[in-house]
């Protein structure tokens, strides 16, 4: 059953007061990295402990977003509280939403490297470590879907599954990236870009090298569990 906007308690109003601020301020970070243009893309994050959602409205300058403009919907893309139509992604972000509860945040972008390999509807092969680190393999390309429904969304899901990648190319579209919460989804749709360009760069001088599966797996390892700051059993951050 979907929530109304009078059921919200103090303690799920004040997780959506914070999730909106998070999501406006995330979406500052695409046109920052040259992921969208005009007003194209769009950052999600799920309510935790509620089937809500945070989403971009549809069609304002980015500039002008505020957290208070962000649309709060149910997980069938259902309004529950917004003065703005919500993005035209919403549906699929919703599906993803549903299908995929270890989800907590969606991203969509056009950017530029990227969307053209989803132009040739080719997968973006793993050819260098920051690939590895980052996506565990290549970035797949998921199916052509028409924007306004759910076929996005499922076309994401199904992509993705079995693929350590949190991205994937949308034919003839663009970047749906995926994360355990927002950041780590705007994260992968940053690091989708720069290793497609890259990619790119390195096919305009010849064949790339790849890098074999073993290898793969032990940097994904690595990055996965040992680089940066991890938690030890006492709770103590080590590098």
């Amino acid at each position: 059953m979907s929530i109304q906007s009078h059921e919200i308690d103090t303690l799920l109003r004040a997780k959506i007061t914070r999730l909106r601020e998070e999501v406006c301020a995330l979406h500052a970070l695409l046109p920052a990295n040259g992921l969208v243009a005009w007003t194209s893309g769009n950052v999600s994050a799920r309510v935790p402990g509620a089937d809500l959602m945070v989403i971009k409205p549809s069609g304002l300058d980015y500039e002008d977003l505020t957290p208070e403009s962000m649309v709060l919907c149910d997980l069938d893309g259902k309004v529950v509280e917004g003065e703005y139509k919500p993005s035209s992604d919403t549906g699929s972000h919703a599906y993803v939403y549903r299908h995929r509860p270890d989800v907590g945040g969606v991203v969509h972008t056009h950017s530029t490297y990227a969307t053209a390999w989803s132009a040739r509807a080719e997968a973006i092969p793993c050819v260098i470590t920051a690939m590895a680190d980052e996506f565990g393999g290549e970035i797949p390309v998921g199916p052509f879907a028409l924007i306004g429904d759910e076929s996005i969304g499922k076309g994401i899901v199904e992509t993705l599954a079995g693929h350590r990648s949190p991205a994937v190319l949308m034919r003839n579209h663009g970047v749906f990236t995926i994360g355990k919460n927002a950041r780590a989804a705007v994260k992968a749709a940053v690091m989708t870009e720069d290793v497609a360009r890259t990619v790119h760069l390195a096919r305009a001088y010849g064949e790339p090298i790849p890098i074999p599966s073993a290898d793969i797996d032990a940097l994904y390892e690595r990055y996965t569990n040992v680089y940066g700051q991890q938690p030890s059993a006492d709770g103590v951050n080590q590098q």
